[in-house]
């Protein structure tokens, strides 16, 4: 059967009305004995246990006003494509807020925070917040109001009228996802961790890091309850990457271990193109890496990347892949002891490329859910301390991985304090291999890593010729 998110049968939609799509058959069409009852979308059957614990949810004590889990307000139709995404016999649950402020939020976030959160995918009925999450908020009052949330967020900071909408969210929030993380049928459900994970990047958004930090932890315990982060995968695609993103951006380390190398074990997995990759792991490094010390892993996990951008120039990675990819590496780039090189040198070489890698990914990827500035940020500092350790070898012996690293560096410090140091460093280095053209800056980086990626390479062209043009001008 063809999935929409309508909310309707045939029936009950020429008479514009509802229908409870927790029943194979809505319970008008039985009163009217009606045999053709055809939904537009799949009915939303529950389990028995589900179908008893929302009916205590409904009717049992709550904290918060129990007409927010029963009552419900219509919506009004989306300007625009996004109309599809729900239709004016649509039902969502009810909130404090006046019903025209609900619509503009519903309208935003829709429009504009789904792609915010999530755009590796900006097709309108393909992005994963659209087709997926907002079905799911639609029919639970907790997401429906954090996800709400973020949209009075994002239009209080643009307004800056103060924050009085999103403080009444925000209690209410807090309200409903307390009392579904205190159900035992339902604390581990999609619905609370999705809202979980969101709260806990509110928090740190806000600057409340203790508190973020206490709703990652408790995220954390609920996907272990539900069988580890690959089980919750195969289930629930996208709960799985982002909690395992979002808590690995906030906390600045992973929180959940990777598979090994060929794709064992119950936790995060790599991709099938990690895995086809394997042999390419076994054999030698380019020439432009004999002589530098890496560690094992580091190096296996180059060589394997070098062979999926590779293949991609055949068939490309597909947004879903390019991200999957992205979080197994930096899981397991960043979950790496320091090498155990007996020399200072071997290890800030290692670290080095290591540290470029992980920051030339979260590049490529771009920011998804959440803000990475931070851990880029924490990246660049521990490539430049290793960089002060070893530049004057590297660009002496190994001078295409020098410049890549530089590169690197100096596009993932933009706009920061550490960008003068690369930028400097990237300059010199350029006059001494007497490189003018882009062309044969970009040959050099392709021999280390480089995905053709048109926009990713655009972010580099042009950091390049602005770092360039004050060097060449002064040089004529």
């Amino acid at each position: 059967m063809r999935r929409t998110l309508r909310r309707s049968c045939e029936a009950c939609a020429k008479s514009k009305l509802s229908c409870d799509l927790r029943t194979p058959q809505c319970s008008r069409c039985i009163k009217r004995k009606i045999t053709n009852c055809v939904y537009a979308n799949e009915p939303l059957t529950l389990s028995p246990t589900e179908q008893s614990a929302i009916a205590t949810l409904n009717h049992g004590p709550s904290t918060f006003k129990e007409s927010a889990q029963s009552a419900v307000s219509p919506p009004t139709l989306l300007g625009g494509s996004l109309s599809q995404a729900f239709d004016p016999f649509d039902v969502y649950p009810r909130t404090r807020l006046p019903r025209a402020r609900v619509q503009q939020l519903i309208n935003h976030f829709l429009s504009s925070i789904a792609f915010q959160y999530y755009p590796l995918d900006l097709g309108k009925s393909s992005n994963p917040f659209v087709v997926s999450w907002w079905p799911l908020a639609l029919q639970d009052p907790a997401l429906f109001h954090v996800s709400l949330q973020t949209a009075s967020l994002d239009l209080d900071l643009k307004a800056k009228n103060g924050f009085q909408n999103s403080e009444i969210l925000m209690q209410d929030s807090i309200s409903l996802v307390r009392q579904r993380v205190e159900d035992q049928f339902l604390s581990c459900s999609d619905e609370t961790m999705d809202s979980v994970v969101t709260l806990a990047a509110i928090e740190f958004g806000k600057g409340n890091f203790s508190v973020g930090s206490m709703h990652i932890e408790g995220v954390i315990k609920m996907v272990l309850m539900r069988g580890g982060i690959h089980t919750l995968k195969l289930t629930s695609p996208l709960t799985a990457r982002m909690v395992s993103w979002v808590s690995m951006i906030l906390l600045q380390t992973p929180q959940f271990d990777v598979q090994n190398d060929w794709g064992r074990g119950d936790a995060i997995a790599p991709i099938p193109q990690w895995v086809d990759a394997a042999d390419k792991s076994q054999k030698e490094l380019p020439s432009h890496f004999v002589g530098l010390e890496i560690q094992l892993s580091v190096r296996d996990t180059l060589l394997r990347l070098r062979s999926i951008f590779d293949m991609s120039q055949q068939q490309a990675l597909s947004t879903t892949d390019l991200h999957d990819l992205t979080c197994f590496v930096l899981h397991k780039l960043l979950s790496l002891s320091p090498p155990p090189f007996e020399t200072s040198r071997g290890v800030a070489e290692s670290e080095c490329v290591r540290y470029s890698v992980a920051l030339y990914m979260l590049i490529i990827h771009g920011p998804t859910y959440f803000t990475h500035a931070h851990l880029q940020s924490n990246l660049v500092s521990g490539l430049r301390a290793h960089l002060d350790g070893t530049m004057q070898s590297l660009s002496l012996y190994h001078e295409a991985i020098a410049l890549w690293g530089l590169t690197v560096g100096m596009v993932a410090s933009d706009g920061t304090s550490e960008n003068f140091l690369f930028e400097s460093q990237v300059k010199a280095l350029c006059v001494r291999l007497n490189l003018h053209a882009w062309v044969d800056i970009r040959n050099l980086l392709e021999q280390v890593l480089w995905y053709k990626m048109p926009w990713a390479e655009l972010i580099f062209q042009q950091r390049w010729e602005m770092a360039m043009m004050t060097t060449w001008s002064h040089c004529h």
